[in-house]
């Protein structure tokens, strides 16, 4: 019975004339039991003289008191969500008609009694406004009489606007069976007090005590207005507790008020990492794309697919993706497509590896940026296969910068790892491979001999330079070669993060190598965009450094993320340390001990001194890799230490110091404290 009539009410199409009916007959009924009152309850003894004035005047004034709630839009207020704001401009409202009452009937008719005036004022005041605080009324007890079946008790943190509006949404809101048990609230002038009948039970400090008192499984943030540093804080706290906790997105919702229960967010394990979200002016990234042709190599992949999405939105004259992977090139061509309908999108197949595709891409489009984002970059895999890492990052990445720079290209972007910087890993030590290219093409094109750059795998055909063997197309060329260096990027293809929710949602284990490996991370579209501010910067031959904060032990994102999906880390969902993977380091470093810093215009972004080495000796040694790797020799590694003598692949890191010294003195763009000691000591 009580859904049947809560279903009815809800539907404005019958609960306004209903309301309008309502009122008409509330207020002719309050003036006629308040002249009944006035005669003893008895209708015989009321005088015909006063009950005439009644008759005629009460129905022109109820039918004006309609219009004027209708005109103040009594009518169109969600009565579910009625507070006392509404309550008091009801009553205002209804109390200033019975006054207009009192005038009308004395000026026009005649003077009635002192107590027909008052309690007829009284009784209508009453019935107007007590029939929509009932409304909510009806609302609270349909909720109570589900409390006791309620699916999550509820702890929110934030006794402000935000939290009040939750609190209503939650007891007004049928689909999601939750119940607010208490508020935490730093104010202390708070505490002890109540918000919507809920106690505000203390400040943060309070949050663990109460979680057991209330026997809380949910934990609402609803603050918007927080800092990183405060949310940081206080969901670190609750962390610690077994409850799931959601958060409210951020201080718009509030605004236009859009808060409900339905906008609360899962809390995620970059809420911890203690850092605001990278905020990069791009201005000056519209001025360099806007109006050119652009190339985007790996544009289907996690960093290339940002990549594309943050250059379609500069406006340039031409996007082209080149991806060997079809099915995330289309993907991504399908959202832009959607998205930017009037960019001129070209999608196209094809392997860095292939000479002739990526000369003949070069020879129809002509782009003026390019950003090669092409590259397999998983550890463990390319162990396995380590002459796959060189054929596709090596010489991939030369056969694209040779295109470039024999087709008038302006700005190659080399999109480069921190596991270049001293690797231990086929991979970090092909990307460093990469960065010498793009040195090594810098340097001779400054020298004006960009002749002497070898290239590689030449075939009679559309793809040789040179065709007419005048060496006019190595004249006066301009491509400035540069490389972004970056750590981790969460949710990329691979990233720890998705592969720690899979294994929680299955129950567990979670696998972590090691339980002092400790990584740099940030996000796809945060390293992306200082990935293109970088590119704006670029005068050739840099190797860009971006700021990651501090590093983050792996198996405390672990903990984090099983606290953060209700579970009990090691008791719900135990924790495994699978060991270190062939060629994983315990942590990675952003530059190498022989690399200094140069400031850019940005705090984000630094320039590390290449460290010098002898070109020509480079590009013969270049040349003897990749026909090694094409070979598919088995002593590939052997090769390449020869030519990165950073490179040390080991099993375990054991001579390195431990994670935690790094986590204690190893911040931002600092070297590692060895490495500090031998600078200071050169």
């Amino acid at each position: 019975m009580h859904g049947k009539a809560y279903r009815v009410l809800s539907d404005r199409r019958v609960l306004t004339p209903m309301l309008m009916l309502y009122d008409i007959v509330a207020i002719l009924l309050s003036y006629f039991l308040a002249l009944w009152f006035r005669f003893d309850c008895t209708y015989s003894l009321i005088p015909d003289d006063l009950l005439g004035a009644y008759l005629v005047f009460c129905p022109i004034y109820a039918v004006v008191c309609v219009g004027v709630f209708y005109v103040f839009r009594f009518y169109k207020m969600i009565w579910s969500f009625v507070s006392y704001n509404e309550i008091v401009q009801i009553f205002g409202i209804s109390f200033c008609m019975s006054v207009l009452h009192i005038f009308g009937i004395t000026i026009f008719f005649r003077r009635m009694p002192i107590s027909y005036y008052l309690i007829g004022l009284c009784l209508q005041c009453i019935a107007v406004t007590g029939i929509r605080a009932s409304y909510r009324l009806l609302l609270l007890l349909k909720n109570n009489r589900r409390s006791s079946e309620t699916d999550g008790r509820v702890m929110l943190i934030g006794a402000g606007a935000s939290g009040q509006m939750i609190i209503r949404d939650l007891r007004n809101t049928s689909e999601v069976n939750d119940k607010v048990v208490c508020a935490i609230d730093d104010n202390p002038n708070k505490k002890g007090k109540f918000i919507e009948g809920v106690p505000i039970v203390g400040g943060r400090e309070d949050i663990l005590a109460n979680v057991a008192k209330y026997n809380v499984n949910k934990i609402f943030f609803a603050i918007p207005s927080a800092t990183v540093e405060q949310k940081r804080d206080i969901l670190n706290i609750c962390s610690e507790t077994n409850c799931e906790l959601k958060q409210l997105p951020g201080l718009y919702q509030l605004v236009s008020g859009q808060v409900s229960v339905s906008d609360m967010k899962n809390v995620s394990v970059e809420d911890l990492l203690g850092r605001p979200p990278i905020k990069a002016e791009m201005k000056e990234v519209f001025d360099f794309i806007n109006g050119k042709v652009v190339l985007v190599t790996g544009g289907g992949g996690s960093i290339g697919s940002e990549l594309c999405r943050q250059i379609a939105a500069h406006s340039p004259k031409q996007l082209i993706i080149f991806d060997i992977y079809e099915n995330n090139a289309y993907d991504i061509q399908l959202e832009l497509k959607e998205k930017y309908p009037q960019l001129d999108l070209k999608v196209l197949i094809g392997s860095v590896r292939d000479s002739r595709r990526i000369f003949g891409l070069f020879e129809k489009y002509r782009p003026d940026i390019v950003y090669h984002a092409a590259a397999h970059k998983h550890v463990p895999l390319m162990e396995d296969s380590p002459c796959e890492s060189i054929k596709n990052n090596v010489s991939g990445t030369y056969k694209t910068a040779y295109a470039a720079m024999t087709h008038g290209c302006k700005r190659f972007v080399l999109i480069s790892t921190d596991k270049a910087v001293n690797p231990t890993n086929i991979m970090g030590a092909s990307k460093r491979l990469c960065e010498m290219v793009i040195q090594a093409f810098d340097e001779k094109i400054k020298a004006g001999k960009a002749d002497e750059l070898p290239q590689l795998f030449t075939h009679s055909g559309i793809e040789n330079a040179d065709k007419d063997g005048t060496g006019n197309v190595f004249r006066n060329i301009k491509t400035e070669f540069v490389a972004v260096r970056f750590g981790n990027v969460l949710g990329s293809n691979g990233s720890v993060i998705p592969i720690f929710k899979r294994q929680i949602e299955k129950g567990g284990p979670v696998t972590v190598t090691h339980p002092d490996i400790i990584r740099y991370f940030m996000t796809i579209p945060e390293a992306v965009s200082l990935v293109m501010l970088a590119g704006t910067y670029a005068h050739g031959g840099e190797i860009f450094v971006l700021d990651m904060g501090s590093p983050v032990k792996i198996d405390t994102l672990a903990r984090n993320l099983i606290k953060l999906s209700g579970f009990k880390p090691d008791v719900d969902i135990k924790i495994e340390y699978s060991g270190l993977r062939p060629g994983e380091k315990l942590y990675e470093e952003k530059l190498m001990s022989e690399e200094g810093l140069r400031k850019t215009d940005n705090d984000l972004i630094h320039i590390g001194q290449p460290i010098p080495f002898r070109v020509d000796e480079f590009l013969e040694d270049i040349s003897e890799i990749t026909d090694a790797a094409y070979r598919n020799k088995e002593n590939i590694r052997e090769y390449v230490m020869k030519v990165v003598s950073t490179y040390k692949p080991v099993d375990t890191p054991t001579d390195k110091p431990s994670a935690d010294l790094y986590l204690s003195g190893y911040g931002k763009l600092d070297m590692p404290p060895e490495d500090k000691k031998e600078k200071a000591a050169v």
